[in-house]
């Protein structure tokens, strides 16, 4: 059961546009879109919902002076590069993207068209921005991430599973996550949880990681925001209950797949956020002087169908914070 949900979209926002781009025209104003999720994939519709509405709101409407070049990847880095290719050879006025590894491909490959990023870890680590006040150069966008949040994933973790002794965190090289492993190993002493990591980004990696951490009683696992992990996460999710893992996420998609909690930002609002720059640079603003901006709403989800079949009880404070139950 949702306890907060998201509403407000126009009608017909939920339609895929693409049809506007059939119809070229000078007195439209042209951007690009560039999504590392599948076009298919409801992930996508997430993010792109509430980025469209934002722009309605801001009186950019698609099909009348605003033309949107959409690009999916689907966790694919090869289609990342060559769509990245195409954008940049069509010239748009701005470019939104969703990723810190789209970003820093994006950033080598254009250090003149608007970049605007509606998630990234740490767009200062990644060499995009100079400094979050003062980014400098043609990106500016919003975080999705406070590092502190890799210690609650752990937290969470022990609330619903009490005897949890070692966690593994699955993560990814194409994203700097030097700061949240810091916090995390930080917080795991406290909570007498042993902390182990794991490189994946294949199906068989996944399987291998997930397969090691279950050869002792009592572990878990921390999934790290990566393309790999959202790509994958249909199969994440089996592998956890199969082993009898609990697992936790930043994302909500993590819990509706399977996976037994989520904890993160609320991404719809940073795409919302995110049409908002777009239009102050379509109206003459560098995103030089555009702050980077931080995550504001954030949301937990439980699924207690995934904590019935790994035979934990969430406890009722736990459901009681949470913004989705999952039942």
């Amino acid at each position: 059961m949702r306890r907060r949900e998201f509403i407000g979209l126009a009608s017909g926002a939920a339609a895929w546009p693409f049809a506007a781009r059939a119809q070229p025209s000078s007195e439209r104003r042209r951007i690009g879109v560039l999504l590392t999720v599948g076009e298919n994939d409801p992930e996508a519709q997430s993010r792109l919902q509430p980025f469209q509405q934002g722009l309605r709101e801001l009186g950019w409407i698609e099909g009348r002076n605003i033309q949107i070049d959409y690009r999916f990847t689907g966790g694919s880095a090869e289609r990342l590069q060559a769509h990245i290719a195409e954008l940049v050879a069509s010239a748009p006025e701005a470019i939104l993207v969703n990723s810190t590894p789209a970003t820093t491909a994006l950033h080598r490959a254009t250090r003149t068209i608007p970049i605007v990023f509606g998630q990234m870890i740490d767009p200062v680590a990644a060499g995009v921005v100079e400094s979050l006040a003062k980014p400098g150069g043609n990106i500016t966008g919003l975080m999705d991430f406070e590092y502190a949040i890799a210690g609650k994933w752990l937290e969470l973790l022990k609330e619903v599973a009490p005897s949890l002794s070692h966690a593994t965190i699955l993560w990814s090289p194409s994203i700097n996550y030097a700061a949240l492993l810091r916090e995390a190993e930080r917080t795991a002493p406290r909570l007498g949880i042993k902390l182990a990591s794991f490189e994946v980004t294949a199906p068989a990696h996944f399987e291998a990681a997930i397969a090691e951490t279950a050869r002792a009683d009592n572990g878990g696992l921390v999934l790290f925001p990566t393309p790999p992990n959202a790509a994958n996460r249909d199969l994440i999710g089996a592998l956890a209950i199969r082993h009898r893992l609990p697992t936790v996420a930043a994302f909500r998609f993590f819990a509706t797949s399977g996976g037994l909690m989520s904890y993160g930002v609320y991404l719809p609002d940073l795409y919302r956020r995110a049409a908002t720059y777009i239009d102050r640079i379509l109206k003459g603003g560098k995103p030089a002087d555009l702050p980077v901006q931080g995550p504001t709403r954030f949301e937990l989800v439980v699924n207690l169908k995934t904590a019935k079949a790994l035979g934990l009880d969430v406890p009722l404070f736990l459901q009681q914070r949470a913004d989705e139950v999952i039942e």
